[in-house]
């Protein structure tokens, strides 16, 4: 009796098939971008998931559409939250695959660019473009798309990953535009001019921008801020901090043992000058007759 042979398995490209670079690419970030993008990593702490459970990247592969495997954008700068920090628990990233991941980046932000400023914007697509339903949406975890041409990055933000929060910034004008996703949509959510602030209860962090020095640059800055309103400190901040507090406290307790010296002192004092010998203030002290000694004639 013969066995129907089964067809082969198909097998998912995963980080290492993927190519993780284009030297031909246009764009390449500056270091603005570099820099910006290290301090949105380093200074990211939620209440809600644990360093180990975060991922954020800069200038990164990320790959979207299965059956377009080749099709990537590389965002300035993208955070994933509930999803391991090491690729397969154990290594750096290359890329950011999705299909492999199972989880679609939470928060996008852009550093506008005179070259990327109409794409990272939508303005490079129509509005029936951007309603046309031929646009690659996701459909129970799977890519879907008619169109061999590769959608803009906004079309994969709000569309295709269904990014929550997309955020583009200028350091040229310092203006922040924050789009939300609403019923599939992107939306403009209006910012307070003089404090412009995005607020994420889900991650139960914020975004704003920062006066102050980081990496011997003074300029404002995009940074995370906490239920608070304060700040939140880098990792050198933290150590910082730390190293002063452990400084605070050698301090206190020496200042402690200084008083607490003074005060055996003072009753050594008290005693000797009220008629007692050293030997009966030695008995009541419980010090040695060289430290009642010391204390009298330090006070004399």
């Amino acid at each position: 009796m013969l066995h129907p042979i089964s067809p082969p398995q198909k097998t998912l490209p995963t980080m290492y098939d993927l190519k993780s670079e284009d030297p031909e690419e246009p764009g390449v970030p500056d270091e603005y971008h570099n820099l910006q993008s290290q301090f949105l990593s380093r200074v990211f702490r939620s209440p809600l998931y644990p360093p180990h459970r975060v991922f954020s990247s800069g200038d990164l592969n990320l790959y979207y559409d299965l059956n377009h495997t080749q099709w990537y954008k590389r965002p300035d700068w993208f955070l994933v939250v509930g999803v391991s920090r090491l690729y397969e628990e154990s290594e750096l990233r290359s890329s950011y695959v999705v299909w492999q991941e199972g989880v679609n980046p939470f928060v996008v932000v852009e550093f506008l660019s005179p070259a990327t400023e109409k794409e990272d914007l939508g303005q490079n697509i129509s509005l029936s473009t951007k309603e046309s339903s031929s646009i690659p949406t996701q459909d129970n975890g799977k890519q879907q798309s008619s169109s061999e041409t590769p959608p803009v990055k906004w079309e994969v933000y709000e569309k295709i990953l269904q990014v929550p929060y997309y955020i583009v910034f200028s350091r040229y004008t310092n203006v922040i535009r924050f789009f939300k996703l609403v019923g599939g949509r992107y939306q403009e959510q209006e910012l307070d001019a003089n404090n412009p602030r995005v607020w994420m209860p889900e991650l139960e962090v914020g975004l704003g921008l920062w006066l102050g020095e980081y990496e011997g640059v003074t300029r404002l800055w995009l940074r995370w801020y906490d239920g608070a309103g304060n700040w939140i400190p880098t990792d050198t901040d933290l150590e910082r901090q730390e190293k002063e507090r452990e400084r605070q406290e050698k301090e206190e307790a020496l200042l402690q043992v200084e008083r607490v010296q003074a005060q055996l002192s003072q009753v050594v004092l008290n005693l000797w000058q009220q008629g007692m010998t050293v030997e009966e203030v030695v008995k009541i002290t419980g010090l040695s007759k060289a430290e009642v000694e010391n204390a009298i004639a330090n006070n004399y």
